[in-house]
C-alpha cells in the first residue's frame, strides 16, 4: 500500500442473519489486515468494517468480495462510503426533525445511484406509513411504528429502485460515522 490512504466505511450485505452466512468478525478484521488494509476494526456482526486503504472504492469493493468469497466460501455483496461520504449522510440528516427513535430509521447504503426514473415511479409514502427520501445513493426510512409494523419496510425497494443496498439504523450509522473519524456529530 502506499502512504496515501482513505478511511472508509466497509458494509457487507446479508451475513450473520440466522444461521447461514456466517462470518465471524475478528477473522474477517485479521484477513483484512493480512491484505494489507490498516486500522481494520469491524462494529458489531452485522458486517460494519471500517479501515484505511490506498484503493480507491471501485477497487476495494472487489478486493473485499473476492477475499470474503475465498475465505468463506460464498459471495458477499459489499458497499463502501468513505469517512467523508458518511459524515455526509450524517450532516445531511432529512429525518432529524421527525425521528424520534434511531433503531426506527434506516439508511440503506446503495452501490450507485438509481435511476432518475425508478425514483420517480416510486408510489407515495402514505401508501406505507412513515416517510422515505432517495438522495444520491442512500435511501432514508424513516418507520415510526418500526420495521415489523410499518408496511413501507417490507416494499421491495431492490426491485422499486432497480438496484440492491444494504441498510443499518442509525445508531449504526452514527456509529460508524464515529469510528470512521469523520463524524460531525456524536449523536
Amino acid at each position: 500500500m502506499t502512504s496515501e490512504t482513505t478511511r472508509y466505511v466497509a458494509l457487507l450485505r446479508g451475513i450473520n442473519v440466522g444461521k447461514a452466512r456466517q462470518i465471524g468478525m475478528p477473522r474477517l478484521a485479521e484477513l483484512l489486515t493480512d491484505r494489507g488494509h490498516a486500522n481494520v476494526r469491524t462494529h458489531l456482526r452485522s458486517g460494519n468494517v471500517v479501515l484505511d486503504s490506498s484503493l480507491g472504492e471501485a477497487e476495494l469493493v472487489a478486493d473485499l468480495e473476492t477475499a470474503i468469497e475465498k475465505e468463506f466460501g460464498w459471495a458477499v455483496p459489499v458497499v463502501v462510503r468513505t469517512g467523508a461520504e458518511l459524515a455526509a449522510v450524517i450532516a445531511g440528516d432529512p429525518f432529524a426533525t421527525v425521528s424520534t427513535d434511531p433503531a426506527r430509521y434506516l439508511v440503506t447504503f446503495l452501490p450507485e445511484p438509481p435511476a432518475p426514473a425508478a425514483v420517480d415511479a416510486l408510489p407515495p409514502a402514505d401508501e406505507g406509513g412513515g416517510e422515505y427520501l432517495v438522495r444520491g445513493r442512500e435511501l432514508y426510512l424513516w418507520l415510526p411504528d418500526g420495521i415489523a409494523n410499518t408496511p413501507l419496510a417490507a416494499w421491495k425497494w431492490d426491485r422499486l429502485l432497480g438496484v440492491a443496498g444494504t441498510g443499518r439504523n442509525w445508531n449504526t450509522v452514527t456509529r460508524l460515522g464515529e469510528l470512521s473519524g469523520a463524524s460531525p456529530t456524536r449523536g
